[in-house]
């Protein structure tokens, strides 16, 4: 096993925490790790991605000039990011930033109203949970059970943000799964 994700979106959308979360959850797992985070000098709202690479063998780089995977969070990321992704992979793309379709045809889509279903929980700030959990759900690359669990431990001691993002993460995960159905017949 060997994945290649890229997430991306702009400052203070939680792109750098949903690396953060794949990375300790596939070490839980007993994977090979890599994350690069990669931002603009601004604190928010400049541009912000990172690489994760998570292998059952050693990782030779930690940069991906084709990922199996985006994870998507605005217009602009997905314009510079959408033309990377490896043909069979997997872009999980927030419809509520995003507003037009996927130009591709030959990797699996996820769109996902993120901002919407997060405010629903709570919050908007937990929309990166939503297309956490939806990529999860779609790829199956690592279990949710252990982001869960590094979720966990990120937040304690903070139980009502604890609940919100759970919430966040199993709506994504069930949208996730869902499309990857789809996506298979």
């Amino acid at each position: 096993m060997y994945n290649e994700i890229i997430v991306a979106g702009f400052g203070g959308q939680g792109v750098l925490l949903i690396g953060k979360l794949l990375t300790y959850a596939g070490m839980k797992a007993g994977f090979e790790v890599t994350w690069m985070p990669a931002y603009g000098p601004e604190m928010r709202g400049g541009t912000c991605n990172c690489t994760v690479v998570l292998s059952d063998r050693q990782v030779g780089s930690p940069i991906s000039r084709n990922p199996h995977a985006l994870i998507v969070l605005n217009l602009q990321s997905i314009d510079k990011f959408e033309p990377a992704v490896r043909t069979g992979g997997i872009m999980v793309m927030n419809t509520s930033l995003i507003n037009r379709p996927a130009a591709r045809t030959d990797i699996t889509v996820v769109p996902i109203p993120a901002n919407q279903i997060a405010l629903e929980a709570g919050t908007t700030k937990a929309a990166n949970m939503v297309v956490l959990g939806a990529y999860i759900g779609a790829s199956g690359v690592v279990d949710l059970g252990l982001v869960k669990e590094t979720l966990a431990d990120t937040f304690a001691g903070r139980q009502k943000l604890m609940g919100i993002n759970q919430t966040c993460l199993d709506r994504g995960f069930e949208i996730g799964q869902a499309s990857a159905a789809v996506t298979t017949r």
